[in-house]
């Protein structure tokens, strides 16, 4: 085993095992990897999604709020 690994246990529906051993078939990779590479871009995705949260909450706490102006202007830009 690699170090600074854990081992865990999940229970998952049986067509995502399928699903995700044709995948690690496909790749020549093991089932494991595969696990990990989605898992890793799981979790980055997320984080980048919590640090955007805490960053506008941060915003919002300051009082930092877009002008009646900027936001005509964002609906204007929008408009199809």
């Amino acid at each position: 085993m690699v170090a600074d690994t854990v081992v865990l246990t999940v229970c998952i529906p049986v067509a995502l095992q399928q699903q995700l051993d044709t995948v690690a078939q496909a790749m020549e990779q093991s089932r494991a990897w595969v696990i990990t590479q989605a898992l890793e871009h799981f979790v980055a995705v997320q984080a980048r999604q919590v640090e955007e949260i805490h960053r506008a909450l941060a915003e919002a706490d300051a009082g930092d709020f877009a002008t009646a102006e900027e936001n005509a202007a964002l609906n204007t830009q929008y408009q199809s």
